[in-house]
């Protein structure tokens, strides 16, 4: 998993003009009236700080305190407003006593109080400090000069030589560089986590942690254990492939089989994603790809949208996004983490990437779009404005990542002719790829990150005890360990951008990708009537209608019933393990012989 949406106010809180409540009987007048001259007053708002919050994360010039002042000023303005204790008192009136209350009126006002709970002015002082340091950490992260030896990488130079060199010497030295960063946001990162949980807690929750794990209807415990039975479930596969990794990377680099896999070993940051280890025979997508444009990939990206019966983008997308590297003689950089924004709830949809023409960002410009979508189908009259996000927030990135993987299977790269047509290819490289993907992160996504930020927000580690609590966990669920004994005075989980921006929602990704797996057996299996492992949805209709079903719901719709009612199933990681039977098999007998070491759950 590459691409990762940003998650922040903008999905969660902009809002345009109000609309009409169907269904669920004629409603309340109050509650109409209500969320007419809320949505009102919230549509100007929130698009200024959206605005604001763009050319913070596009135009990033050294000691510019002008966007750093506009976002704080405009955040603070639209937080004042939703979590206004005249909002929070009226939303409670209208569920507790108006009988009249329809469905989507109670979800609409159920998410007033929602968004209330993270910006509530009955503690405007523990808001307004709040916002000021986020913005600050935002700065200091996006801006931060990550060098070697004296010469500045930004994070795709970073990546791109740990997925290519083999001198571990130079591995360690840029994997430890990435990590700088951590020693510089920690302090300030503590002091966040405080105003978090202080805000929260004012309306009743009782930690950040657990008000983010609450948009699934669920406590802190129930996502664990949805987690942990999750992990359970892949353990076994992920123990081969940890096993192979070892001794594959041994014989690499001529060193010894390492117990625990160190991280610079690896060919990603946060050792969430393994599959650059993996060149498939037959299958050169870089070299492919080396020969096209960089604004080829997006549009070939929104042709397979458009194939299945969805609408072309609209022309602003093309017009407001950022989607390139900047040159080298800008002046000013860019935040390159991938992201997709839906600005005002209907019409403008950007994104935020530097892609360039290899298969990384082939595939992740499949997966933005796929979040692009998800915002253009559910911006329709028949959802309420406030209702226009995904079933839950995993729904969000599954789709995404369907579409990735959808895009990446060799009869679809076929159709499109990346690879030859009667180009033959081994499955179990391709399968063994997608594994060092997909239940790679699974380990990350399910295991490290939420203990990390669970124990961050629940238990209230003190920053000398970050890398501690940190390292402890990427050993216990990934089998990785650093590259020697890192001390207090580092932080080096802080590099992940979601802790600071995104923070307490990581395992949305997990979510979506055991969801990923469950849609996509639907769509192969039942409508396409295809092999999982070997599908193509190029110019399928009814593909695409299926897609549209969940898309257009937004949140209108409890996640477990529109799951249950549109694949006939509950959530469950079954078909990825389906999936991945045939891999399983063959690496049981590639690792005959090799001492498995990986910790058990």
């Amino acid at each position: 998993m590459i691409a990762l949406l940003r998650k922040s106010a903008f999905a969660l809180l902009l809002l345009s003009a109000a609309c009409q409540q169907p269904g669920g009987g004629p409603g309340s007048p109050q509650a109409e009236a209500f969320l007419d001259a809320y949505n009102q007053q919230y549509q100007t708002l929130s698009l200024a700080y959206a605005e604001a919050e763009w050319q913070a994360n596009t135009y990033i010039v050294d000691g510019d305190e002008e966007s750093l002042a506009a976002v704080t000023q405009n955040h603070e303005a639209l937080a004042a407003f939703t979590g206004s204790e005249q909002n929070i008192q009226a939303a409670r009136r209208l569920l507790e006593e108006d009988l009249e209350v329809n469905d989507l009126q109670r979800r609409q006002l159920e998410r007033v109080l929602y968004l209330a709970a993270g910006n509530p002015q009955t503690v405007p002082d523990l808001v307004k400090r709040r916002i000021e340091l986020e913005a600050r950490l935002n700065q200091q992260l996006f801006a931060f000069d990550f060098q070697v030896d004296g010469e500045s990488l930004d994070t795709n130079q970073i990546d791109q030589l740990l997925r290519e060199s083999n001198n571990l010497a130079d591995r360690r030295k840029v994997w430890e560089a990435s990590k700088e960063v951590g020693q510089v946001l920690k302090a300030d990162l503590a002091e966040a986590r405080d105003l978090r949980n202080g805000v929260v807690q004012d309306l009743g929750y009782d930690n950040y942690y657990a008000y983010q794990v609450a948009d699934y209807g669920m406590n802190a415990d129930e996502m664990q254990a949805l987690l942990d039975d999750a992990l359970r479930q892949l353990r076994p596969l992920y123990r081969e492939l940890h096993t192979w990794t070892r001794y594959e990377l041994a014989k690499r680099y001529g060193s010894e089989v390492p117990e625990l896999l160190p991280a610079h070993w690896l060919p990603n940051r946060w050792a969430q994603d393994w599959s650059a280890l993996i060149q498939v025979e037959g299958v050169d997508l870089n070299g492919v790809l080396a020969n096209k444009p960089a604004p080829w990939l997006l549009k070939q990206a929104e042709a397979f949208y458009v194939s299945m019966g969805f609408p072309s983008l609209p022309s602003r997308f093309w017009d407001q996004s950022s989607a390139y590297p900047l040159p080298a003689d800008a002046g000013y950089k860019k935040n390159n983490h991938a992201s997709a924004w839906h600005m005002d709830l209907d019409q403008d949809v950007r994104v935020l990437m530097s892609v360039v023409p290899n298969t990384d960002w082939y595939e992740t410009t499949h997966h933005e779009l796929g979040h692009i979508y998800y915002y253009l189908s559910y911006a329709r009259p028949e959802v309420p404005l406030l209702l226009r996000e995904g079933a839950n927030r995993g729904f969000h990135e599954a789709i995404g990542s369907q579409m990735g993987l959808a895009a990446m299977q060799t009869p679809f790269l076929q159709a499109r002719n990346l690879i030859a047509a009667d180009q033959e290819i081994d499955p179990i490289p391709l399968l063994l790829k997608e594994a060092l993907n997909n239940v790679v992160f699974m380990s990350f996504g399910a295991g490290t990150m939420p203990a990390f930020e669970r124990a961050l927000y629940e238990a209230e580690i003190p920053a000398e005890d970050f890398n501690e609590y940190w390292w402890q966990a990427a050993t216990h669920y990934q089998g990785v360990v650093p590259p020697a004994p890192r001390g207090s005075e580092f932080a080096d989980g802080l590099s992940k951008t979601h802790i600071i921006n995104d923070p307490a929602q990581y395992y949305d990704y997990a979510f979506s990708i055991i969801l990923l797996f469950q849609l996509h057996d639907h769509v192969a299996r039942n409508i396409l009537d295809q092999d999982p492992r070997a599908s193509n949805y190029l110019g399928s209709k009814k593909a695409g209608e299926f897609l549209k079903t969940l898309l257009e719901a937004g949140a209108t719709r409890d996640w477990r019933e529109l799951l249950r009612e549109a694949t006939g199933s509950d959530f469950s990681a079954e078909p990825m393990l389906r999936y991945f039977e045939p891999l399983q098999l063959w690496l049981e007998k590639e690792n005959q012989g090799r001492i498995h070491t990986l910790p058990p759950l």
